[in-house]
Order: structure tokens, then sequence, then C-alpha cells
């Protein structure tokens, strides 16, 4: 490919801490780059405890285990998502149950939410949890979702892998659940190439997660274990990319923005292409700028083509009850999720991208 959807952008003081951090020989999932990184995370979302992991996914791992989550529970989550949204909940053989989006964010739809866990109550059942995901940077229906979630007294746990720095009625991304956990991968808007950040208000939380995520020693002289631990911690290594990534967050968050702000004013004046509309108390971050078109054979068209000119570009997320390991899931809604997902393209949004590039792009997008 000549131009990659999400390419990570390094700032070059990247080079100077690893050099520092091999120096001192520090190496091991332990160190001062892991403790910093930890305390600028916490102090930038306003959170009490983090703990930085080995990706994204076992963040979510730990924070299902941290809910006390296992065999045949009920957890409820959003079908338009990436599948590690999921996963760990099979991990600790729960059971999912999705929920189709609603139209303004494209994310967890309150009405369905609410029918869902009706209907697992009627079965005797109650929720576990509800994990709430951000998708592309743009935040869930918050006020409506939570309301929900306390009535009916289910812990949430906010999937905000996509959506650093994205904020909701002026509260930043992962200040609405019980716990929340983010993404470094090699393609967010910052990256450690790969990791992620379990975060939380709860101390009892963090802690069992950290003890899980260093293999479950048990305090004794010896190596000694009660329970079955993972090796999920980042190394201090990563954690020192990640210091320097953050000093350019908000640099990175911005021209994310502008990204999305140049290909709605070039693609304007085409009527088959919609935006996502702007909602006045979300500050959404455009992780990936999104389009819908008129028709699927539009969307199909115009991906080949991207593609044909060596420019990535991708569907939606493939709603997880449409994939095959999902699909006997039980599932609350209509086709919101189907038809986003059959007529979106995620564009590339790279923070390197010129407007050039996305002049071309558009170009390409609208040849007929």
């Amino acid at each position: 490919m000549e131009i990659y959807l999400s390419p990570p952008h390094l700032t070059g003081e990247e080079l100077t801490l690893l050099a520092q951090t091999l120096q001192k020989g520090w190496i091991a999932p332990a160190g001062d780059n892991l403790t910093l990184f930890e305390e600028k995370i916490k102090q930038y979302i306003g959170k009490k405890y983090a703990l930085a992991v080995n990706s994204g996914t076992s963040a979510m791992h730990l924070a299902v285990k941290a809910l006390g989550i296992s065999k045949n529970d009920f957890v409820l989550c959003q079908s338009l998502t990436f599948v590690a949204s999921l996963n760990p909940i099979l991990y600790e053989q729960a059971i999912p149950v999705l929920i189709d989006s609603e139209p303004e964010t494209w994310n967890l739809s309150p009405k369905y939410l609410e029918q869902a866990i009706e209907y697992c109550l009627k079965a005797g059942k109650k929720p576990k949890a509800i994990v709430v995901v951000h998708l592309y940077g743009r935040p869930a229906m918050m006020k409506e979702i939570t309301e929900i979630a306390t009535f009916f007294g289910i812990p949430i746990i906010e999937d905000a892998a996509e959506s650093l720095g994205a904020g909701y009625r002026e509260k930043k991304v992962g200040n609405f659940g019980e716990l929340a956990f983010f993404s470094f991968n090699g393609n967010k808007i910052i990256t450690t190439s790969a990791g992620g950040m379990l975060v939380s208000n709860e101390e009892k939380y963090i802690s069992k997660a950290q003890f899980w995520a260093t293999q479950a020693k048990d305090p004794a002289p010896h190596y000694q274990h009660s329970e079955v631990g993972y090796n999920y911690r980042m190394s201090n290594v990563l954690a020192a990319l990640g210091l320097a990534q953050m000093d350019v967050l908000e640099q990175r968050i911005a021209q994310k923005r502008h990204i999305f702000e140049q290909y709605q004013k070039a693609l304007a004046h085409i009527p088959y292409i919609h935006f996502p509309q702007a909602i006045p108390y979300i500050q959404e971050t455009h992780w990936l700028t999104r389009i819908l078109f008129d028709t699927p054979a539009q969307a199909q068209k115009a991906l080949q083509t991207l593609h044909a000119h060596r420019i990535e570009a991708r569907p939606l997320w493939k709603p997880m009850h449409l994939q095959p390991l999902y699909q006997n899931c039980m599932y609350f809604g209509e086709s919101i999720a189907q038809h986003l997902f059959e007529r979106g393209l995620c564009l590339p949004s790279g923070t390197q991208l010129t407007n050039q590039q996305i002049n071309q792009i558009c170009e390409i997008i609208t040849k007929r």
C-alpha cells in the first residue's frame, strides 16, 4: 500500500527514552517508565488507579475477571465492534448477549439494552456487566446507558480502546464505568507498538488485576500459586514509547479532527456519501474517519477502487451477531448495525496524512 489506514506516528523522542531505558537495563515488566506512564494516564483521564498491560484485550480480560464474571454469566455487549470486545467474555466461559447500535453514535442502543436486561431478568439471570464500546473515537450515549445500568444495578466496562481523549458532556471516556480500558496498538491514536491500560477508581480492582497480570504469585519467599495467572504486564521498554507519545496526544487528536474536516469539505458535494452528524455534547477524536454510502454496492466499489490505487481502506466492523463465532448468541435489535457495516467505509486517517493525499483519496472515491 502507498497510503495506509492508520500507521504509527513517532515523535523522535522515543529513541532518546528507549536508549536511556536500555542503558539502565530495566527492560522487564517493571521500572520507572511503567510507573510514570500509568501516572500520566491517570492524570489525563482523571482516574485514581491504572495498570499498564501488553494489550487492550488483556485489559478487557482483567476487567471481566475483576467483576467476578464466570461460567454461564450473561454479559451485555454491543454487536458492532471488534472481536476483542467479546473474546475475553468467552475466556471466562460467560455468555455474550449482543445488542444493536443506535443511529446517532453507532454505539450501544439504550433502547435495546433495556430490552435485553429485562429479558435476562425474566429468565432468572441478572447480567453481570454491560460492555460499552466507544467506536472509532466517538463516545456512546452514556447518560442514557448509565441511567439504565444504575437502575438495574449492573456494572459497566468501558471499551475505550479506540477513543483515548474523546469526551462526553465534558468528561473524558473512561469515567463512566467501574472499569475502563484503552489500547496502544500500532494503529491507535498513540502507540506503544502493543499495549493497553486498565483504569478504575476502585483500588481493589486494579490490585487484583495486577496480581493476575503477573502470574498470580502468592506472598511467599518461594514461587507459590493458588490461582491461575497471566503474563499480561507491559514491559518497561514499551512504556518508554508511551511516555514520548503522551507528550503529543493533544496534537494527534487535533490532527485527526482536521483530517475528518478535510474529508467532509472534499466530499460535501457528493449526495450519496454521508458523514456521522456532529453531536454538541460529544467531543469526538475521529480516530478513523468513517463515511456511509447510500448503497452497499457503492461502498464496495469505492473500497475496490481505493485498493486498486494501493490505498488502504476498510469496511466498518462486521457485527458480532453475523460472525460465525457469535452467530448463535442472543441478539436484541433490528438491523442498524448490519446496515452500517454494509454501507460504511473507514478512510485513511493517519496523522501524517496531507491535504493533498486526502484530496487524491476523495477523487478516487468519486471517480465514475
